[in-house]
């Protein structure tokens, strides 16, 4: 699923390196493709799951880490993936992030315990960090406005139609096949997405680009990091656990500071200034609220 303000974040950059006519569509069927490999293979891992927990003999936790240990890295790196595009060039951190991506992928299907399932799958998350911000860069820098609308809307609808069969096809691989073809399955689309890239997409930096907020980067993987596993773990070893209360203390020690970084920082991650709009507050807020009802429903339905 996407996130609401994508078109807005393609339609706010001005054009970096216009693609000559030939090129659209393939550039378009990059991104597509990309896109669409890591936004399916959530939706298609969460229908596996209760083959995964039997196959492994896992527990509901080690379930919980398999779809948290993606989310985490995804959303803990995702805005540096951003500026490492910016920095030293979009296609090649996008084709970076496809590559890690599946072989990842690869390391999930021939996972022989849940603990290398766990692994592979964060691995997963850092290659989605750096492949999903760089296919909305690629459009947006190599469309220009009388195009923009058209490549947002084509990208848009195929990303969402990919994201809705990604439970079908779990279900499909699943009944038919293994668990494993889940992350199997991305492998023809990841060396098409690679195939294309260097064969049609234009490379494009940012002229303004500044160094990457990487004291940023890590007090939101230790804020993130933190929470995650004090949540997760409460079941098991129960709130009053050293471990627990201490995870959750450098969760919320990291949040902290980590608005305080991005306050003096010279090129934050999140400038704190945005929060200041109540629209844009407001807008993600209630994406939180959505997305967290998504994840709930996800992960509880299979």
């Amino acid at each position: 699923m996407r996130p609401p303000c994508d078109d807005a974040i393609i339609r706010s950059r001005g054009i970096g390196v216009p693609c000559a006519p030939e090129d659209k569509a393939w550039i378009l069927a990059a991104t597509i493709l990309a896109s669409s490999m890591a936004f399916i293979d959530s939706t298609v891992v969460n229908v596996a799951l209760p083959a995964l927990q039997v196959s492994f003999q896992a527990t509901v936790v080690d379930m919980q880490w398999v779809i948290e240990s993606y989310g985490l890295f995804l959303s803990a790196m995702i805005l540096v993936g951003g500026s490492l595009g910016d920095l030293l060039g979009r296609r090649l951190i996008f084709v970076l992030g496809v590559v890690i991506f599946a072989a990842a992928s690869a390391g999930c299907g021939v996972a022989l315990n849940i603990h290398q399932l766990i692994m592979a799958r964060s691995i997963q998350g850092l290659g989605a960090a750096l492949l999903v911000p760089g296919s909305l860069a690629i459009i947006s820098t190599s469309f220009d406005q009388k195009s923009r609308g058209e490549a947002i809307g084509i990208w848009s609808g195929f990303t969402a139609i990919t994201t809705a069969v990604g439970p079908a096809l779990g279900g499909f691989l699943v009944e038919h096949g293994s668990w494993r073809w889940a992350f199997f399955i991305n492998l023809p689309i990841a060396a098409a997405v690679i195939a294309i890239s260097i064969w049609r997409v234009p490379e494009s930096r940012s002229a303004t680009a500044a160094r990457v907020d990487w004291a940023g980067a890590l007090f939101a993987s230790l804020a993130l990091g933190g929470l995650v596993y004090g949540f997760v773990e409460s079941n098991n070893l129960g709130w009053r656990h050293p471990l627990v209360i201490g995870s959750l203390i450098i969760g919320f020690g990291g949040l902290i500071a980590f608005v305080l970084i991005e306050r003096s920082a010279t090129s934050p991650m999140v400038p704190m200034t945005l929060f200041e709009s109540s629209a844009f507050s407001g807008a993600n807020l209630l994406t939180l609220f959505l997305y967290a009802a998504i994840g709930i429903f996800f992960s509880c339905f299979p």
